[in-house]
């Protein structure tokens, strides 16, 4: 708990009014049961509640005034605004960074380097009929981009199974100089226009088939594993539209499987080989996403509904029968799910938790 910036927070804690109106539990202390919960893998509020009046005697040590009850903290995890929690993490997260800052990628480069993707997350039906995606269950859509030095998620956005994963580029501000490496999901040749305009750099794969024209060719050595380096104009009517620049387009032989990759970026400086370590580096959001499941189990989040198609999952998971869930903007509901346990693995509670945590 000393890593935690106490000033900060009770900033944005007042900013928001989390505490008006409160007489026991405050935020800090909410904050600190849920994080005694994710640390030690706590499942349910009663599991909460217990553990912490094992310990009774150190309670105050801990930072809490009175002893935790399951109903208080359910309360205040319906009731308390999710953005101090965003604010919170997202503070968090600017620190986390600047101590990663110098950190080395792989490849000589100093630029700042994101990955982009999504992990889909199953969720019971009965319980969030606000995230369809098939007819037997519900899911939603965990999109990360994660800082590579120091796989740290810059920015994370949940939405509902059906969302693709080029729409999340919507929803980003592009830093000038950066590079966004990302799969084929998120080829748009207008929002990847749109990206260049901002100044920033993309790395992502060709689509096949592609219609393309070569413009220039560039020497390449093949011992290496790269077979070309082209630049490329886009041949068809409404996609030259929506890129009317050159392309550069590195086709690359994996030496160890033999398959032959296509990389597309905007950028003409670096060497194919230094394009092509950066594609391997994405692999670092798929570990990200690995590391969920050893997570809390995703029991019942709170959710928040925004106004607008964007919807924002934050907060904490409340564990046990009573679901917490915004059926629309303004109005709250309850739900039974009627079943045992759920299993564990990737939790987007606790994601959002693990940030503050």
């Amino acid at each position: 708990m000393e890593f935690v910036p106490w000033t900060s927070f009770a900033r944005i804690v007042q900013r928001h009014g989390g505490n008006a109106g409160v007489r026991t539990l405050s935020c800090a202390e909410q904050f600190r049961a849920m994080a005694f919960a994710q640390l030690t893998w706590r499942e349910s509020l009663r599991d909460i509640e217990a553990s912490l009046s094992a310990n009774a005697g150190k309670l105050y040590a801990m930072g809490f005034r009175s002893a935790v009850k399951r109903s208080t903290l359910a309360d205040a995890n319906e009731s308390r605004d999710w953005r101090i929690w965003s604010d919170l993490a997202a503070l968090l997260i600017r620190r986390a960074r600047k101590l990663y800052a110098n950190d080395a990628l792989g490849v000589d480069l100093d630029n700042t380097v994101y990955a982009l993707d999504s992990s889909t997350i199953d969720l019971c039906l009965s319980l969030f009929e606000w995230a369809p995606f098939r007819s037997t269950k519900a899911a939603i859509k965990l999109h990360t981009l994660l800082d590579l030095r120091g796989a740290i998620p810059a920015f994370i956005h949940i939405s509902d199974g059906k969302l693709h994963d080029v729409n999340v580029l919507d929803l980003l501000s592009f830093e000038a100089g950066a590079f966004y490496v990302m799969d084929r999901g998120y080829v748009d040749f207008a929002r990847l226009h749109a990206l260049h305009q901002a100044g920033a750099f993309f790395v992502t794969r060709a689509k096949s088939p592609m219609d393309a024209r070569r413009v220039y060719s560039a020497a390449t050595d093949r011992s290496t594993g790269v077979i070309s380096g082209q630049r490329v104009m886009l041949n068809g009517h409404y996609s030259a539209r929506k890129y009317p620049e050159h392309l550069r387009r590195i086709r690359f032989k994996d030496p160890a499987t033999g398959k032959t990759l296509i990389f597309l970026t905007n950028n003409t400086a670096l060497p194919a080989l230094t394009i092509a370590a950066l594609y391997k580096s994405r692999w670092q959001v798929e570990l990200f996403f690995d590391c969920l499941s050893y997570c809390t189990p995703s029991y019942v989040i709170e959710y928040q509904g925004p106004s607008g198609p964007r919807r924002e999952l934050t907060g904490f998971a409340q564990p046990g029968w009573r679901g917490i869930l915004r059926d629309r903007p303004g109005e709250w509901s309850t739900a039974h799910c009627g079943m045992p346990a759920w299993p564990r693995g990737p939790s987007v509670g606790s994601a959002v938790a693990r940030l503050c945590a």
